[in-house]
């Protein structure tokens, strides 16, 4: 049986004593029912991942104490960054996920002109933090040790005109684009892609991208959804060039 792993923001050190907060406390405490003496493993993005034993649990607190650091090659050689159209509800919290299984290092969420997604400054600060939490969680249960960093949702042009560090190359998946995603040449690390929300991008966005140095690509002769669309090209690329099809 695999054992437990929790992402903690705290530094490790073998022998340090940690407690956990409310949330994890009643996670292993009244869903998984881990006892006092119990393995588990915990990571920090940072340190790597570090065996651990409960020493304390009830119900309204728990510690662990850390031992020895453990070496864990889960993470991809390939640095994607994904720039996601937002959609709606589940269908963002999804694609979030599946990028964080996938070994994508970087999301940011954008507005656009044809996305139904409306953000205050509160709620926008909200839904980065919610999305931060899916990816930690989705880290613990693919083996990752590393979450990928979620950047605070802008809107499109405001991302283009903020965006640095230029990747080795960048592509826009566009229905009915000339290239397919599979014939782009092997970058050296690092892969930008945007990818658009329910309702696509709009003319002048693809324009704008175009502008912005990003090559349109094509994943075939379907319509893919957003969270199809996401799932699929990451997919592709960890395949192609990441880590996806090592044994």
């Amino acid at each position: 049986m695999a054992l437990t792993r929790l992402y903690l923001s705290s530094e490790l050190q073998p022998g340090a004593e940690l407690q956990l907060d409310e949330e994890q406390t009643r996670y292993i405490g009244r869903v998984l029912r881990l006892r006092v003496g119990d393995s588990l493993l915990v990571f920090n993005g940072d340190q790597g991942e570090f065996n651990a034993t409960l020493t304390n649990v009830s119900r309204t607190s728990a510690s662990i104490e850390l031992q020895e650091h453990r070496r864990t090659e889960t993470e991809s050689p390939l640095k994607v960054h994904l720039v996601q159209g937002i959609s709606r509800g589940e269908r963002m919290d999804f694609v979030v996920q599946k990028a964080t299984e996938l070994g994508v290092k970087r999301i940011s969420p954008v507005l656009t002109e044809h996305g139904v997604v409306k953000l205050d400054a509160a709620r926008t600060a909200r839904r980065r933090e919610h999305w931060q939490k899916i990816a930690e969680s989705a880290c613990e249960q693919s083996g990752r040790i590393r979450p990928p960093l979620i950047d605070t949702p802008l809107p499109l042009k405001s991302w283009f005109g903020q965006r640095s560090r230029q990747p080795d190359i960048e592509l826009v998946l566009q229905p009915g684009a000339a290239k397919a995603l599979m014939s782009i040449a092997l970058p050296q690390t690092k892969v930008c892609i945007l990818i658009g929300p329910e309702g696509g991008f709009s003319d002048s966005e693809y324009d704008d991208a175009a502008v912005a140095g990003f090559v349109a690509v094509s994943l075939g002769p379907r319509i893919l959804r957003t969270e199809t669309a996401a799932l699929a090209a990451l997919a592709v690329l960890q395949a192609a060039w990441g880590d996806l099809g090592l044994d």
